[in-house]
């Protein structure tokens, strides 16, 4: 009741409402000893036990409108999840029902039936490579020996900054180069299937849009930033037959990854709302094509219930 009481206080109801949006990836199935940190299903579970009994959890789209209109609730929130994996259809579906919650889930749509994003072909062919060392000197950096689970997350912590701001075509070509040299097998059902999808909607969660290909906008020219936003709203259409309102910028991070011409353009295609990763709980005076979002890490439920705080008061 205590923390009830303090998040009220800091979001209470009507105009002074903050919304709370928090943002997940991947509930795995089990832990990922090449990331520790990574939500499984067992963690999952826990945060959606305190984020039930601490909020007042919203559909984003039906939470967007009521946070313009000066009418959500005290303690509102909303749960969102980028890109489009399989376990959020395998794993964070069932979990968020048990807990009667809902979700948004913002889609990618290129990846739908066997596709695969670029750091998850870094991640998966050192995971499962054949070679025991990989030679990074056309990245600037030395080789790196790949035999223990150890080593294997210093290459990546290496592989993964350098490669990601990459242009699209060389950074394709450089995720190519590792894959060639790791000699791995590698998966294609990390990332929802069509069939997925449309069991993920019809279980009453949310569908946004990512883009067709989740590059950064930033870095593309305009026609090629436009024709993303627009043709992955278009094929996630085609596929519920339903429109799609909302919109969740790749990456997220306002001047690095998307630019103020990118939310002009989101703007001027319809959308109702559109999601960042900048840091906040949002308030009537955010730019609803900007929304904030955030994840506490923390592991305690003291530190994540601190942390949760701490945003929601960050201006």
């Amino acid at each position: 009741m205590l923390i009830r009481a303090a998040l009220s206080a800091l979001s209470p109801a009507g105009p002074r409402a903050r919304l709370s949006i928090l943002i997940f990836h991947r509930v795995l199935s089990e832990p990922d000893p090449l990331f520790p940190g990574e939500v499984d299903r067992r963690r999952f579970d826990e945060l959606m036990g305190w984020i039930a009994a601490w909020f007042n959890v919203l559909p984003l789209e039906e939470a967007v409108a009521r946070l313009k209109r000066g009418q959500l609730p005290a303690r509102a929130a909303a749960i969102t999840f980028d890109d489009g994996y399989a376990d959020n259809w395998l794993n964070a579906v069932p979990i968020l029902q048990k807990h009667g919650l809902h979700a948004t889930f913002f889609i990618a749509t290129g990846f739908l039936d066997g596709g695969r994003m670029w750091n998850d072909t870094l991640i998966e062919s050192v995971r499962n490579t054949r070679a025991g060392q990989i030679d990074l000197s056309w990245l600037g950096k030395p080789t790196l020996a790949l035999d223990s689970i150890a080593e294997k997350r210093t290459a990546l912590d290496a592989l993964i900054p350098a490669i990601k701001h990459m242009p699209a075509v060389e950074r394709d070509a450089a995720v190519s180069r590792v894959a060639e040299s790791c000699a791995a097998v590698l998966p294609n059902d990390l990332m929802l299937t069509t069939e997925q999808l449309r069991a993920l909607r019809s279980a009453g969660m949310g569908v946004g849009a990512h883009t067709v290909s989740h590059p950064i906008l930033a870095r593309i020219d305009a026609a090629s930033a436009y024709r993303e936003i627009a043709e992955g709203r278009e094929r996630l259409e085609e596929l519920l037959g339903e429109r799609c309102g909302l919109f969740a910028y790749p990456n997220g991070k306002l001047g690095q990854d998307y630019l103020a011409e990118h939310v002009e353009m989101v703007r001027s295609l319809g959308f109702d709302a559109a999601a960042s990763t900048n840091w906040g709980a949002s308030s009537m005076s955010t730019d609803c094509f900007q929304l904030l979002r955030f994840t506490p890490w923390d592991q305690s439920r003291l530190r994540f219930m601190l942390r949760l705080f701490r945003n929601i008061r960050k201006e």
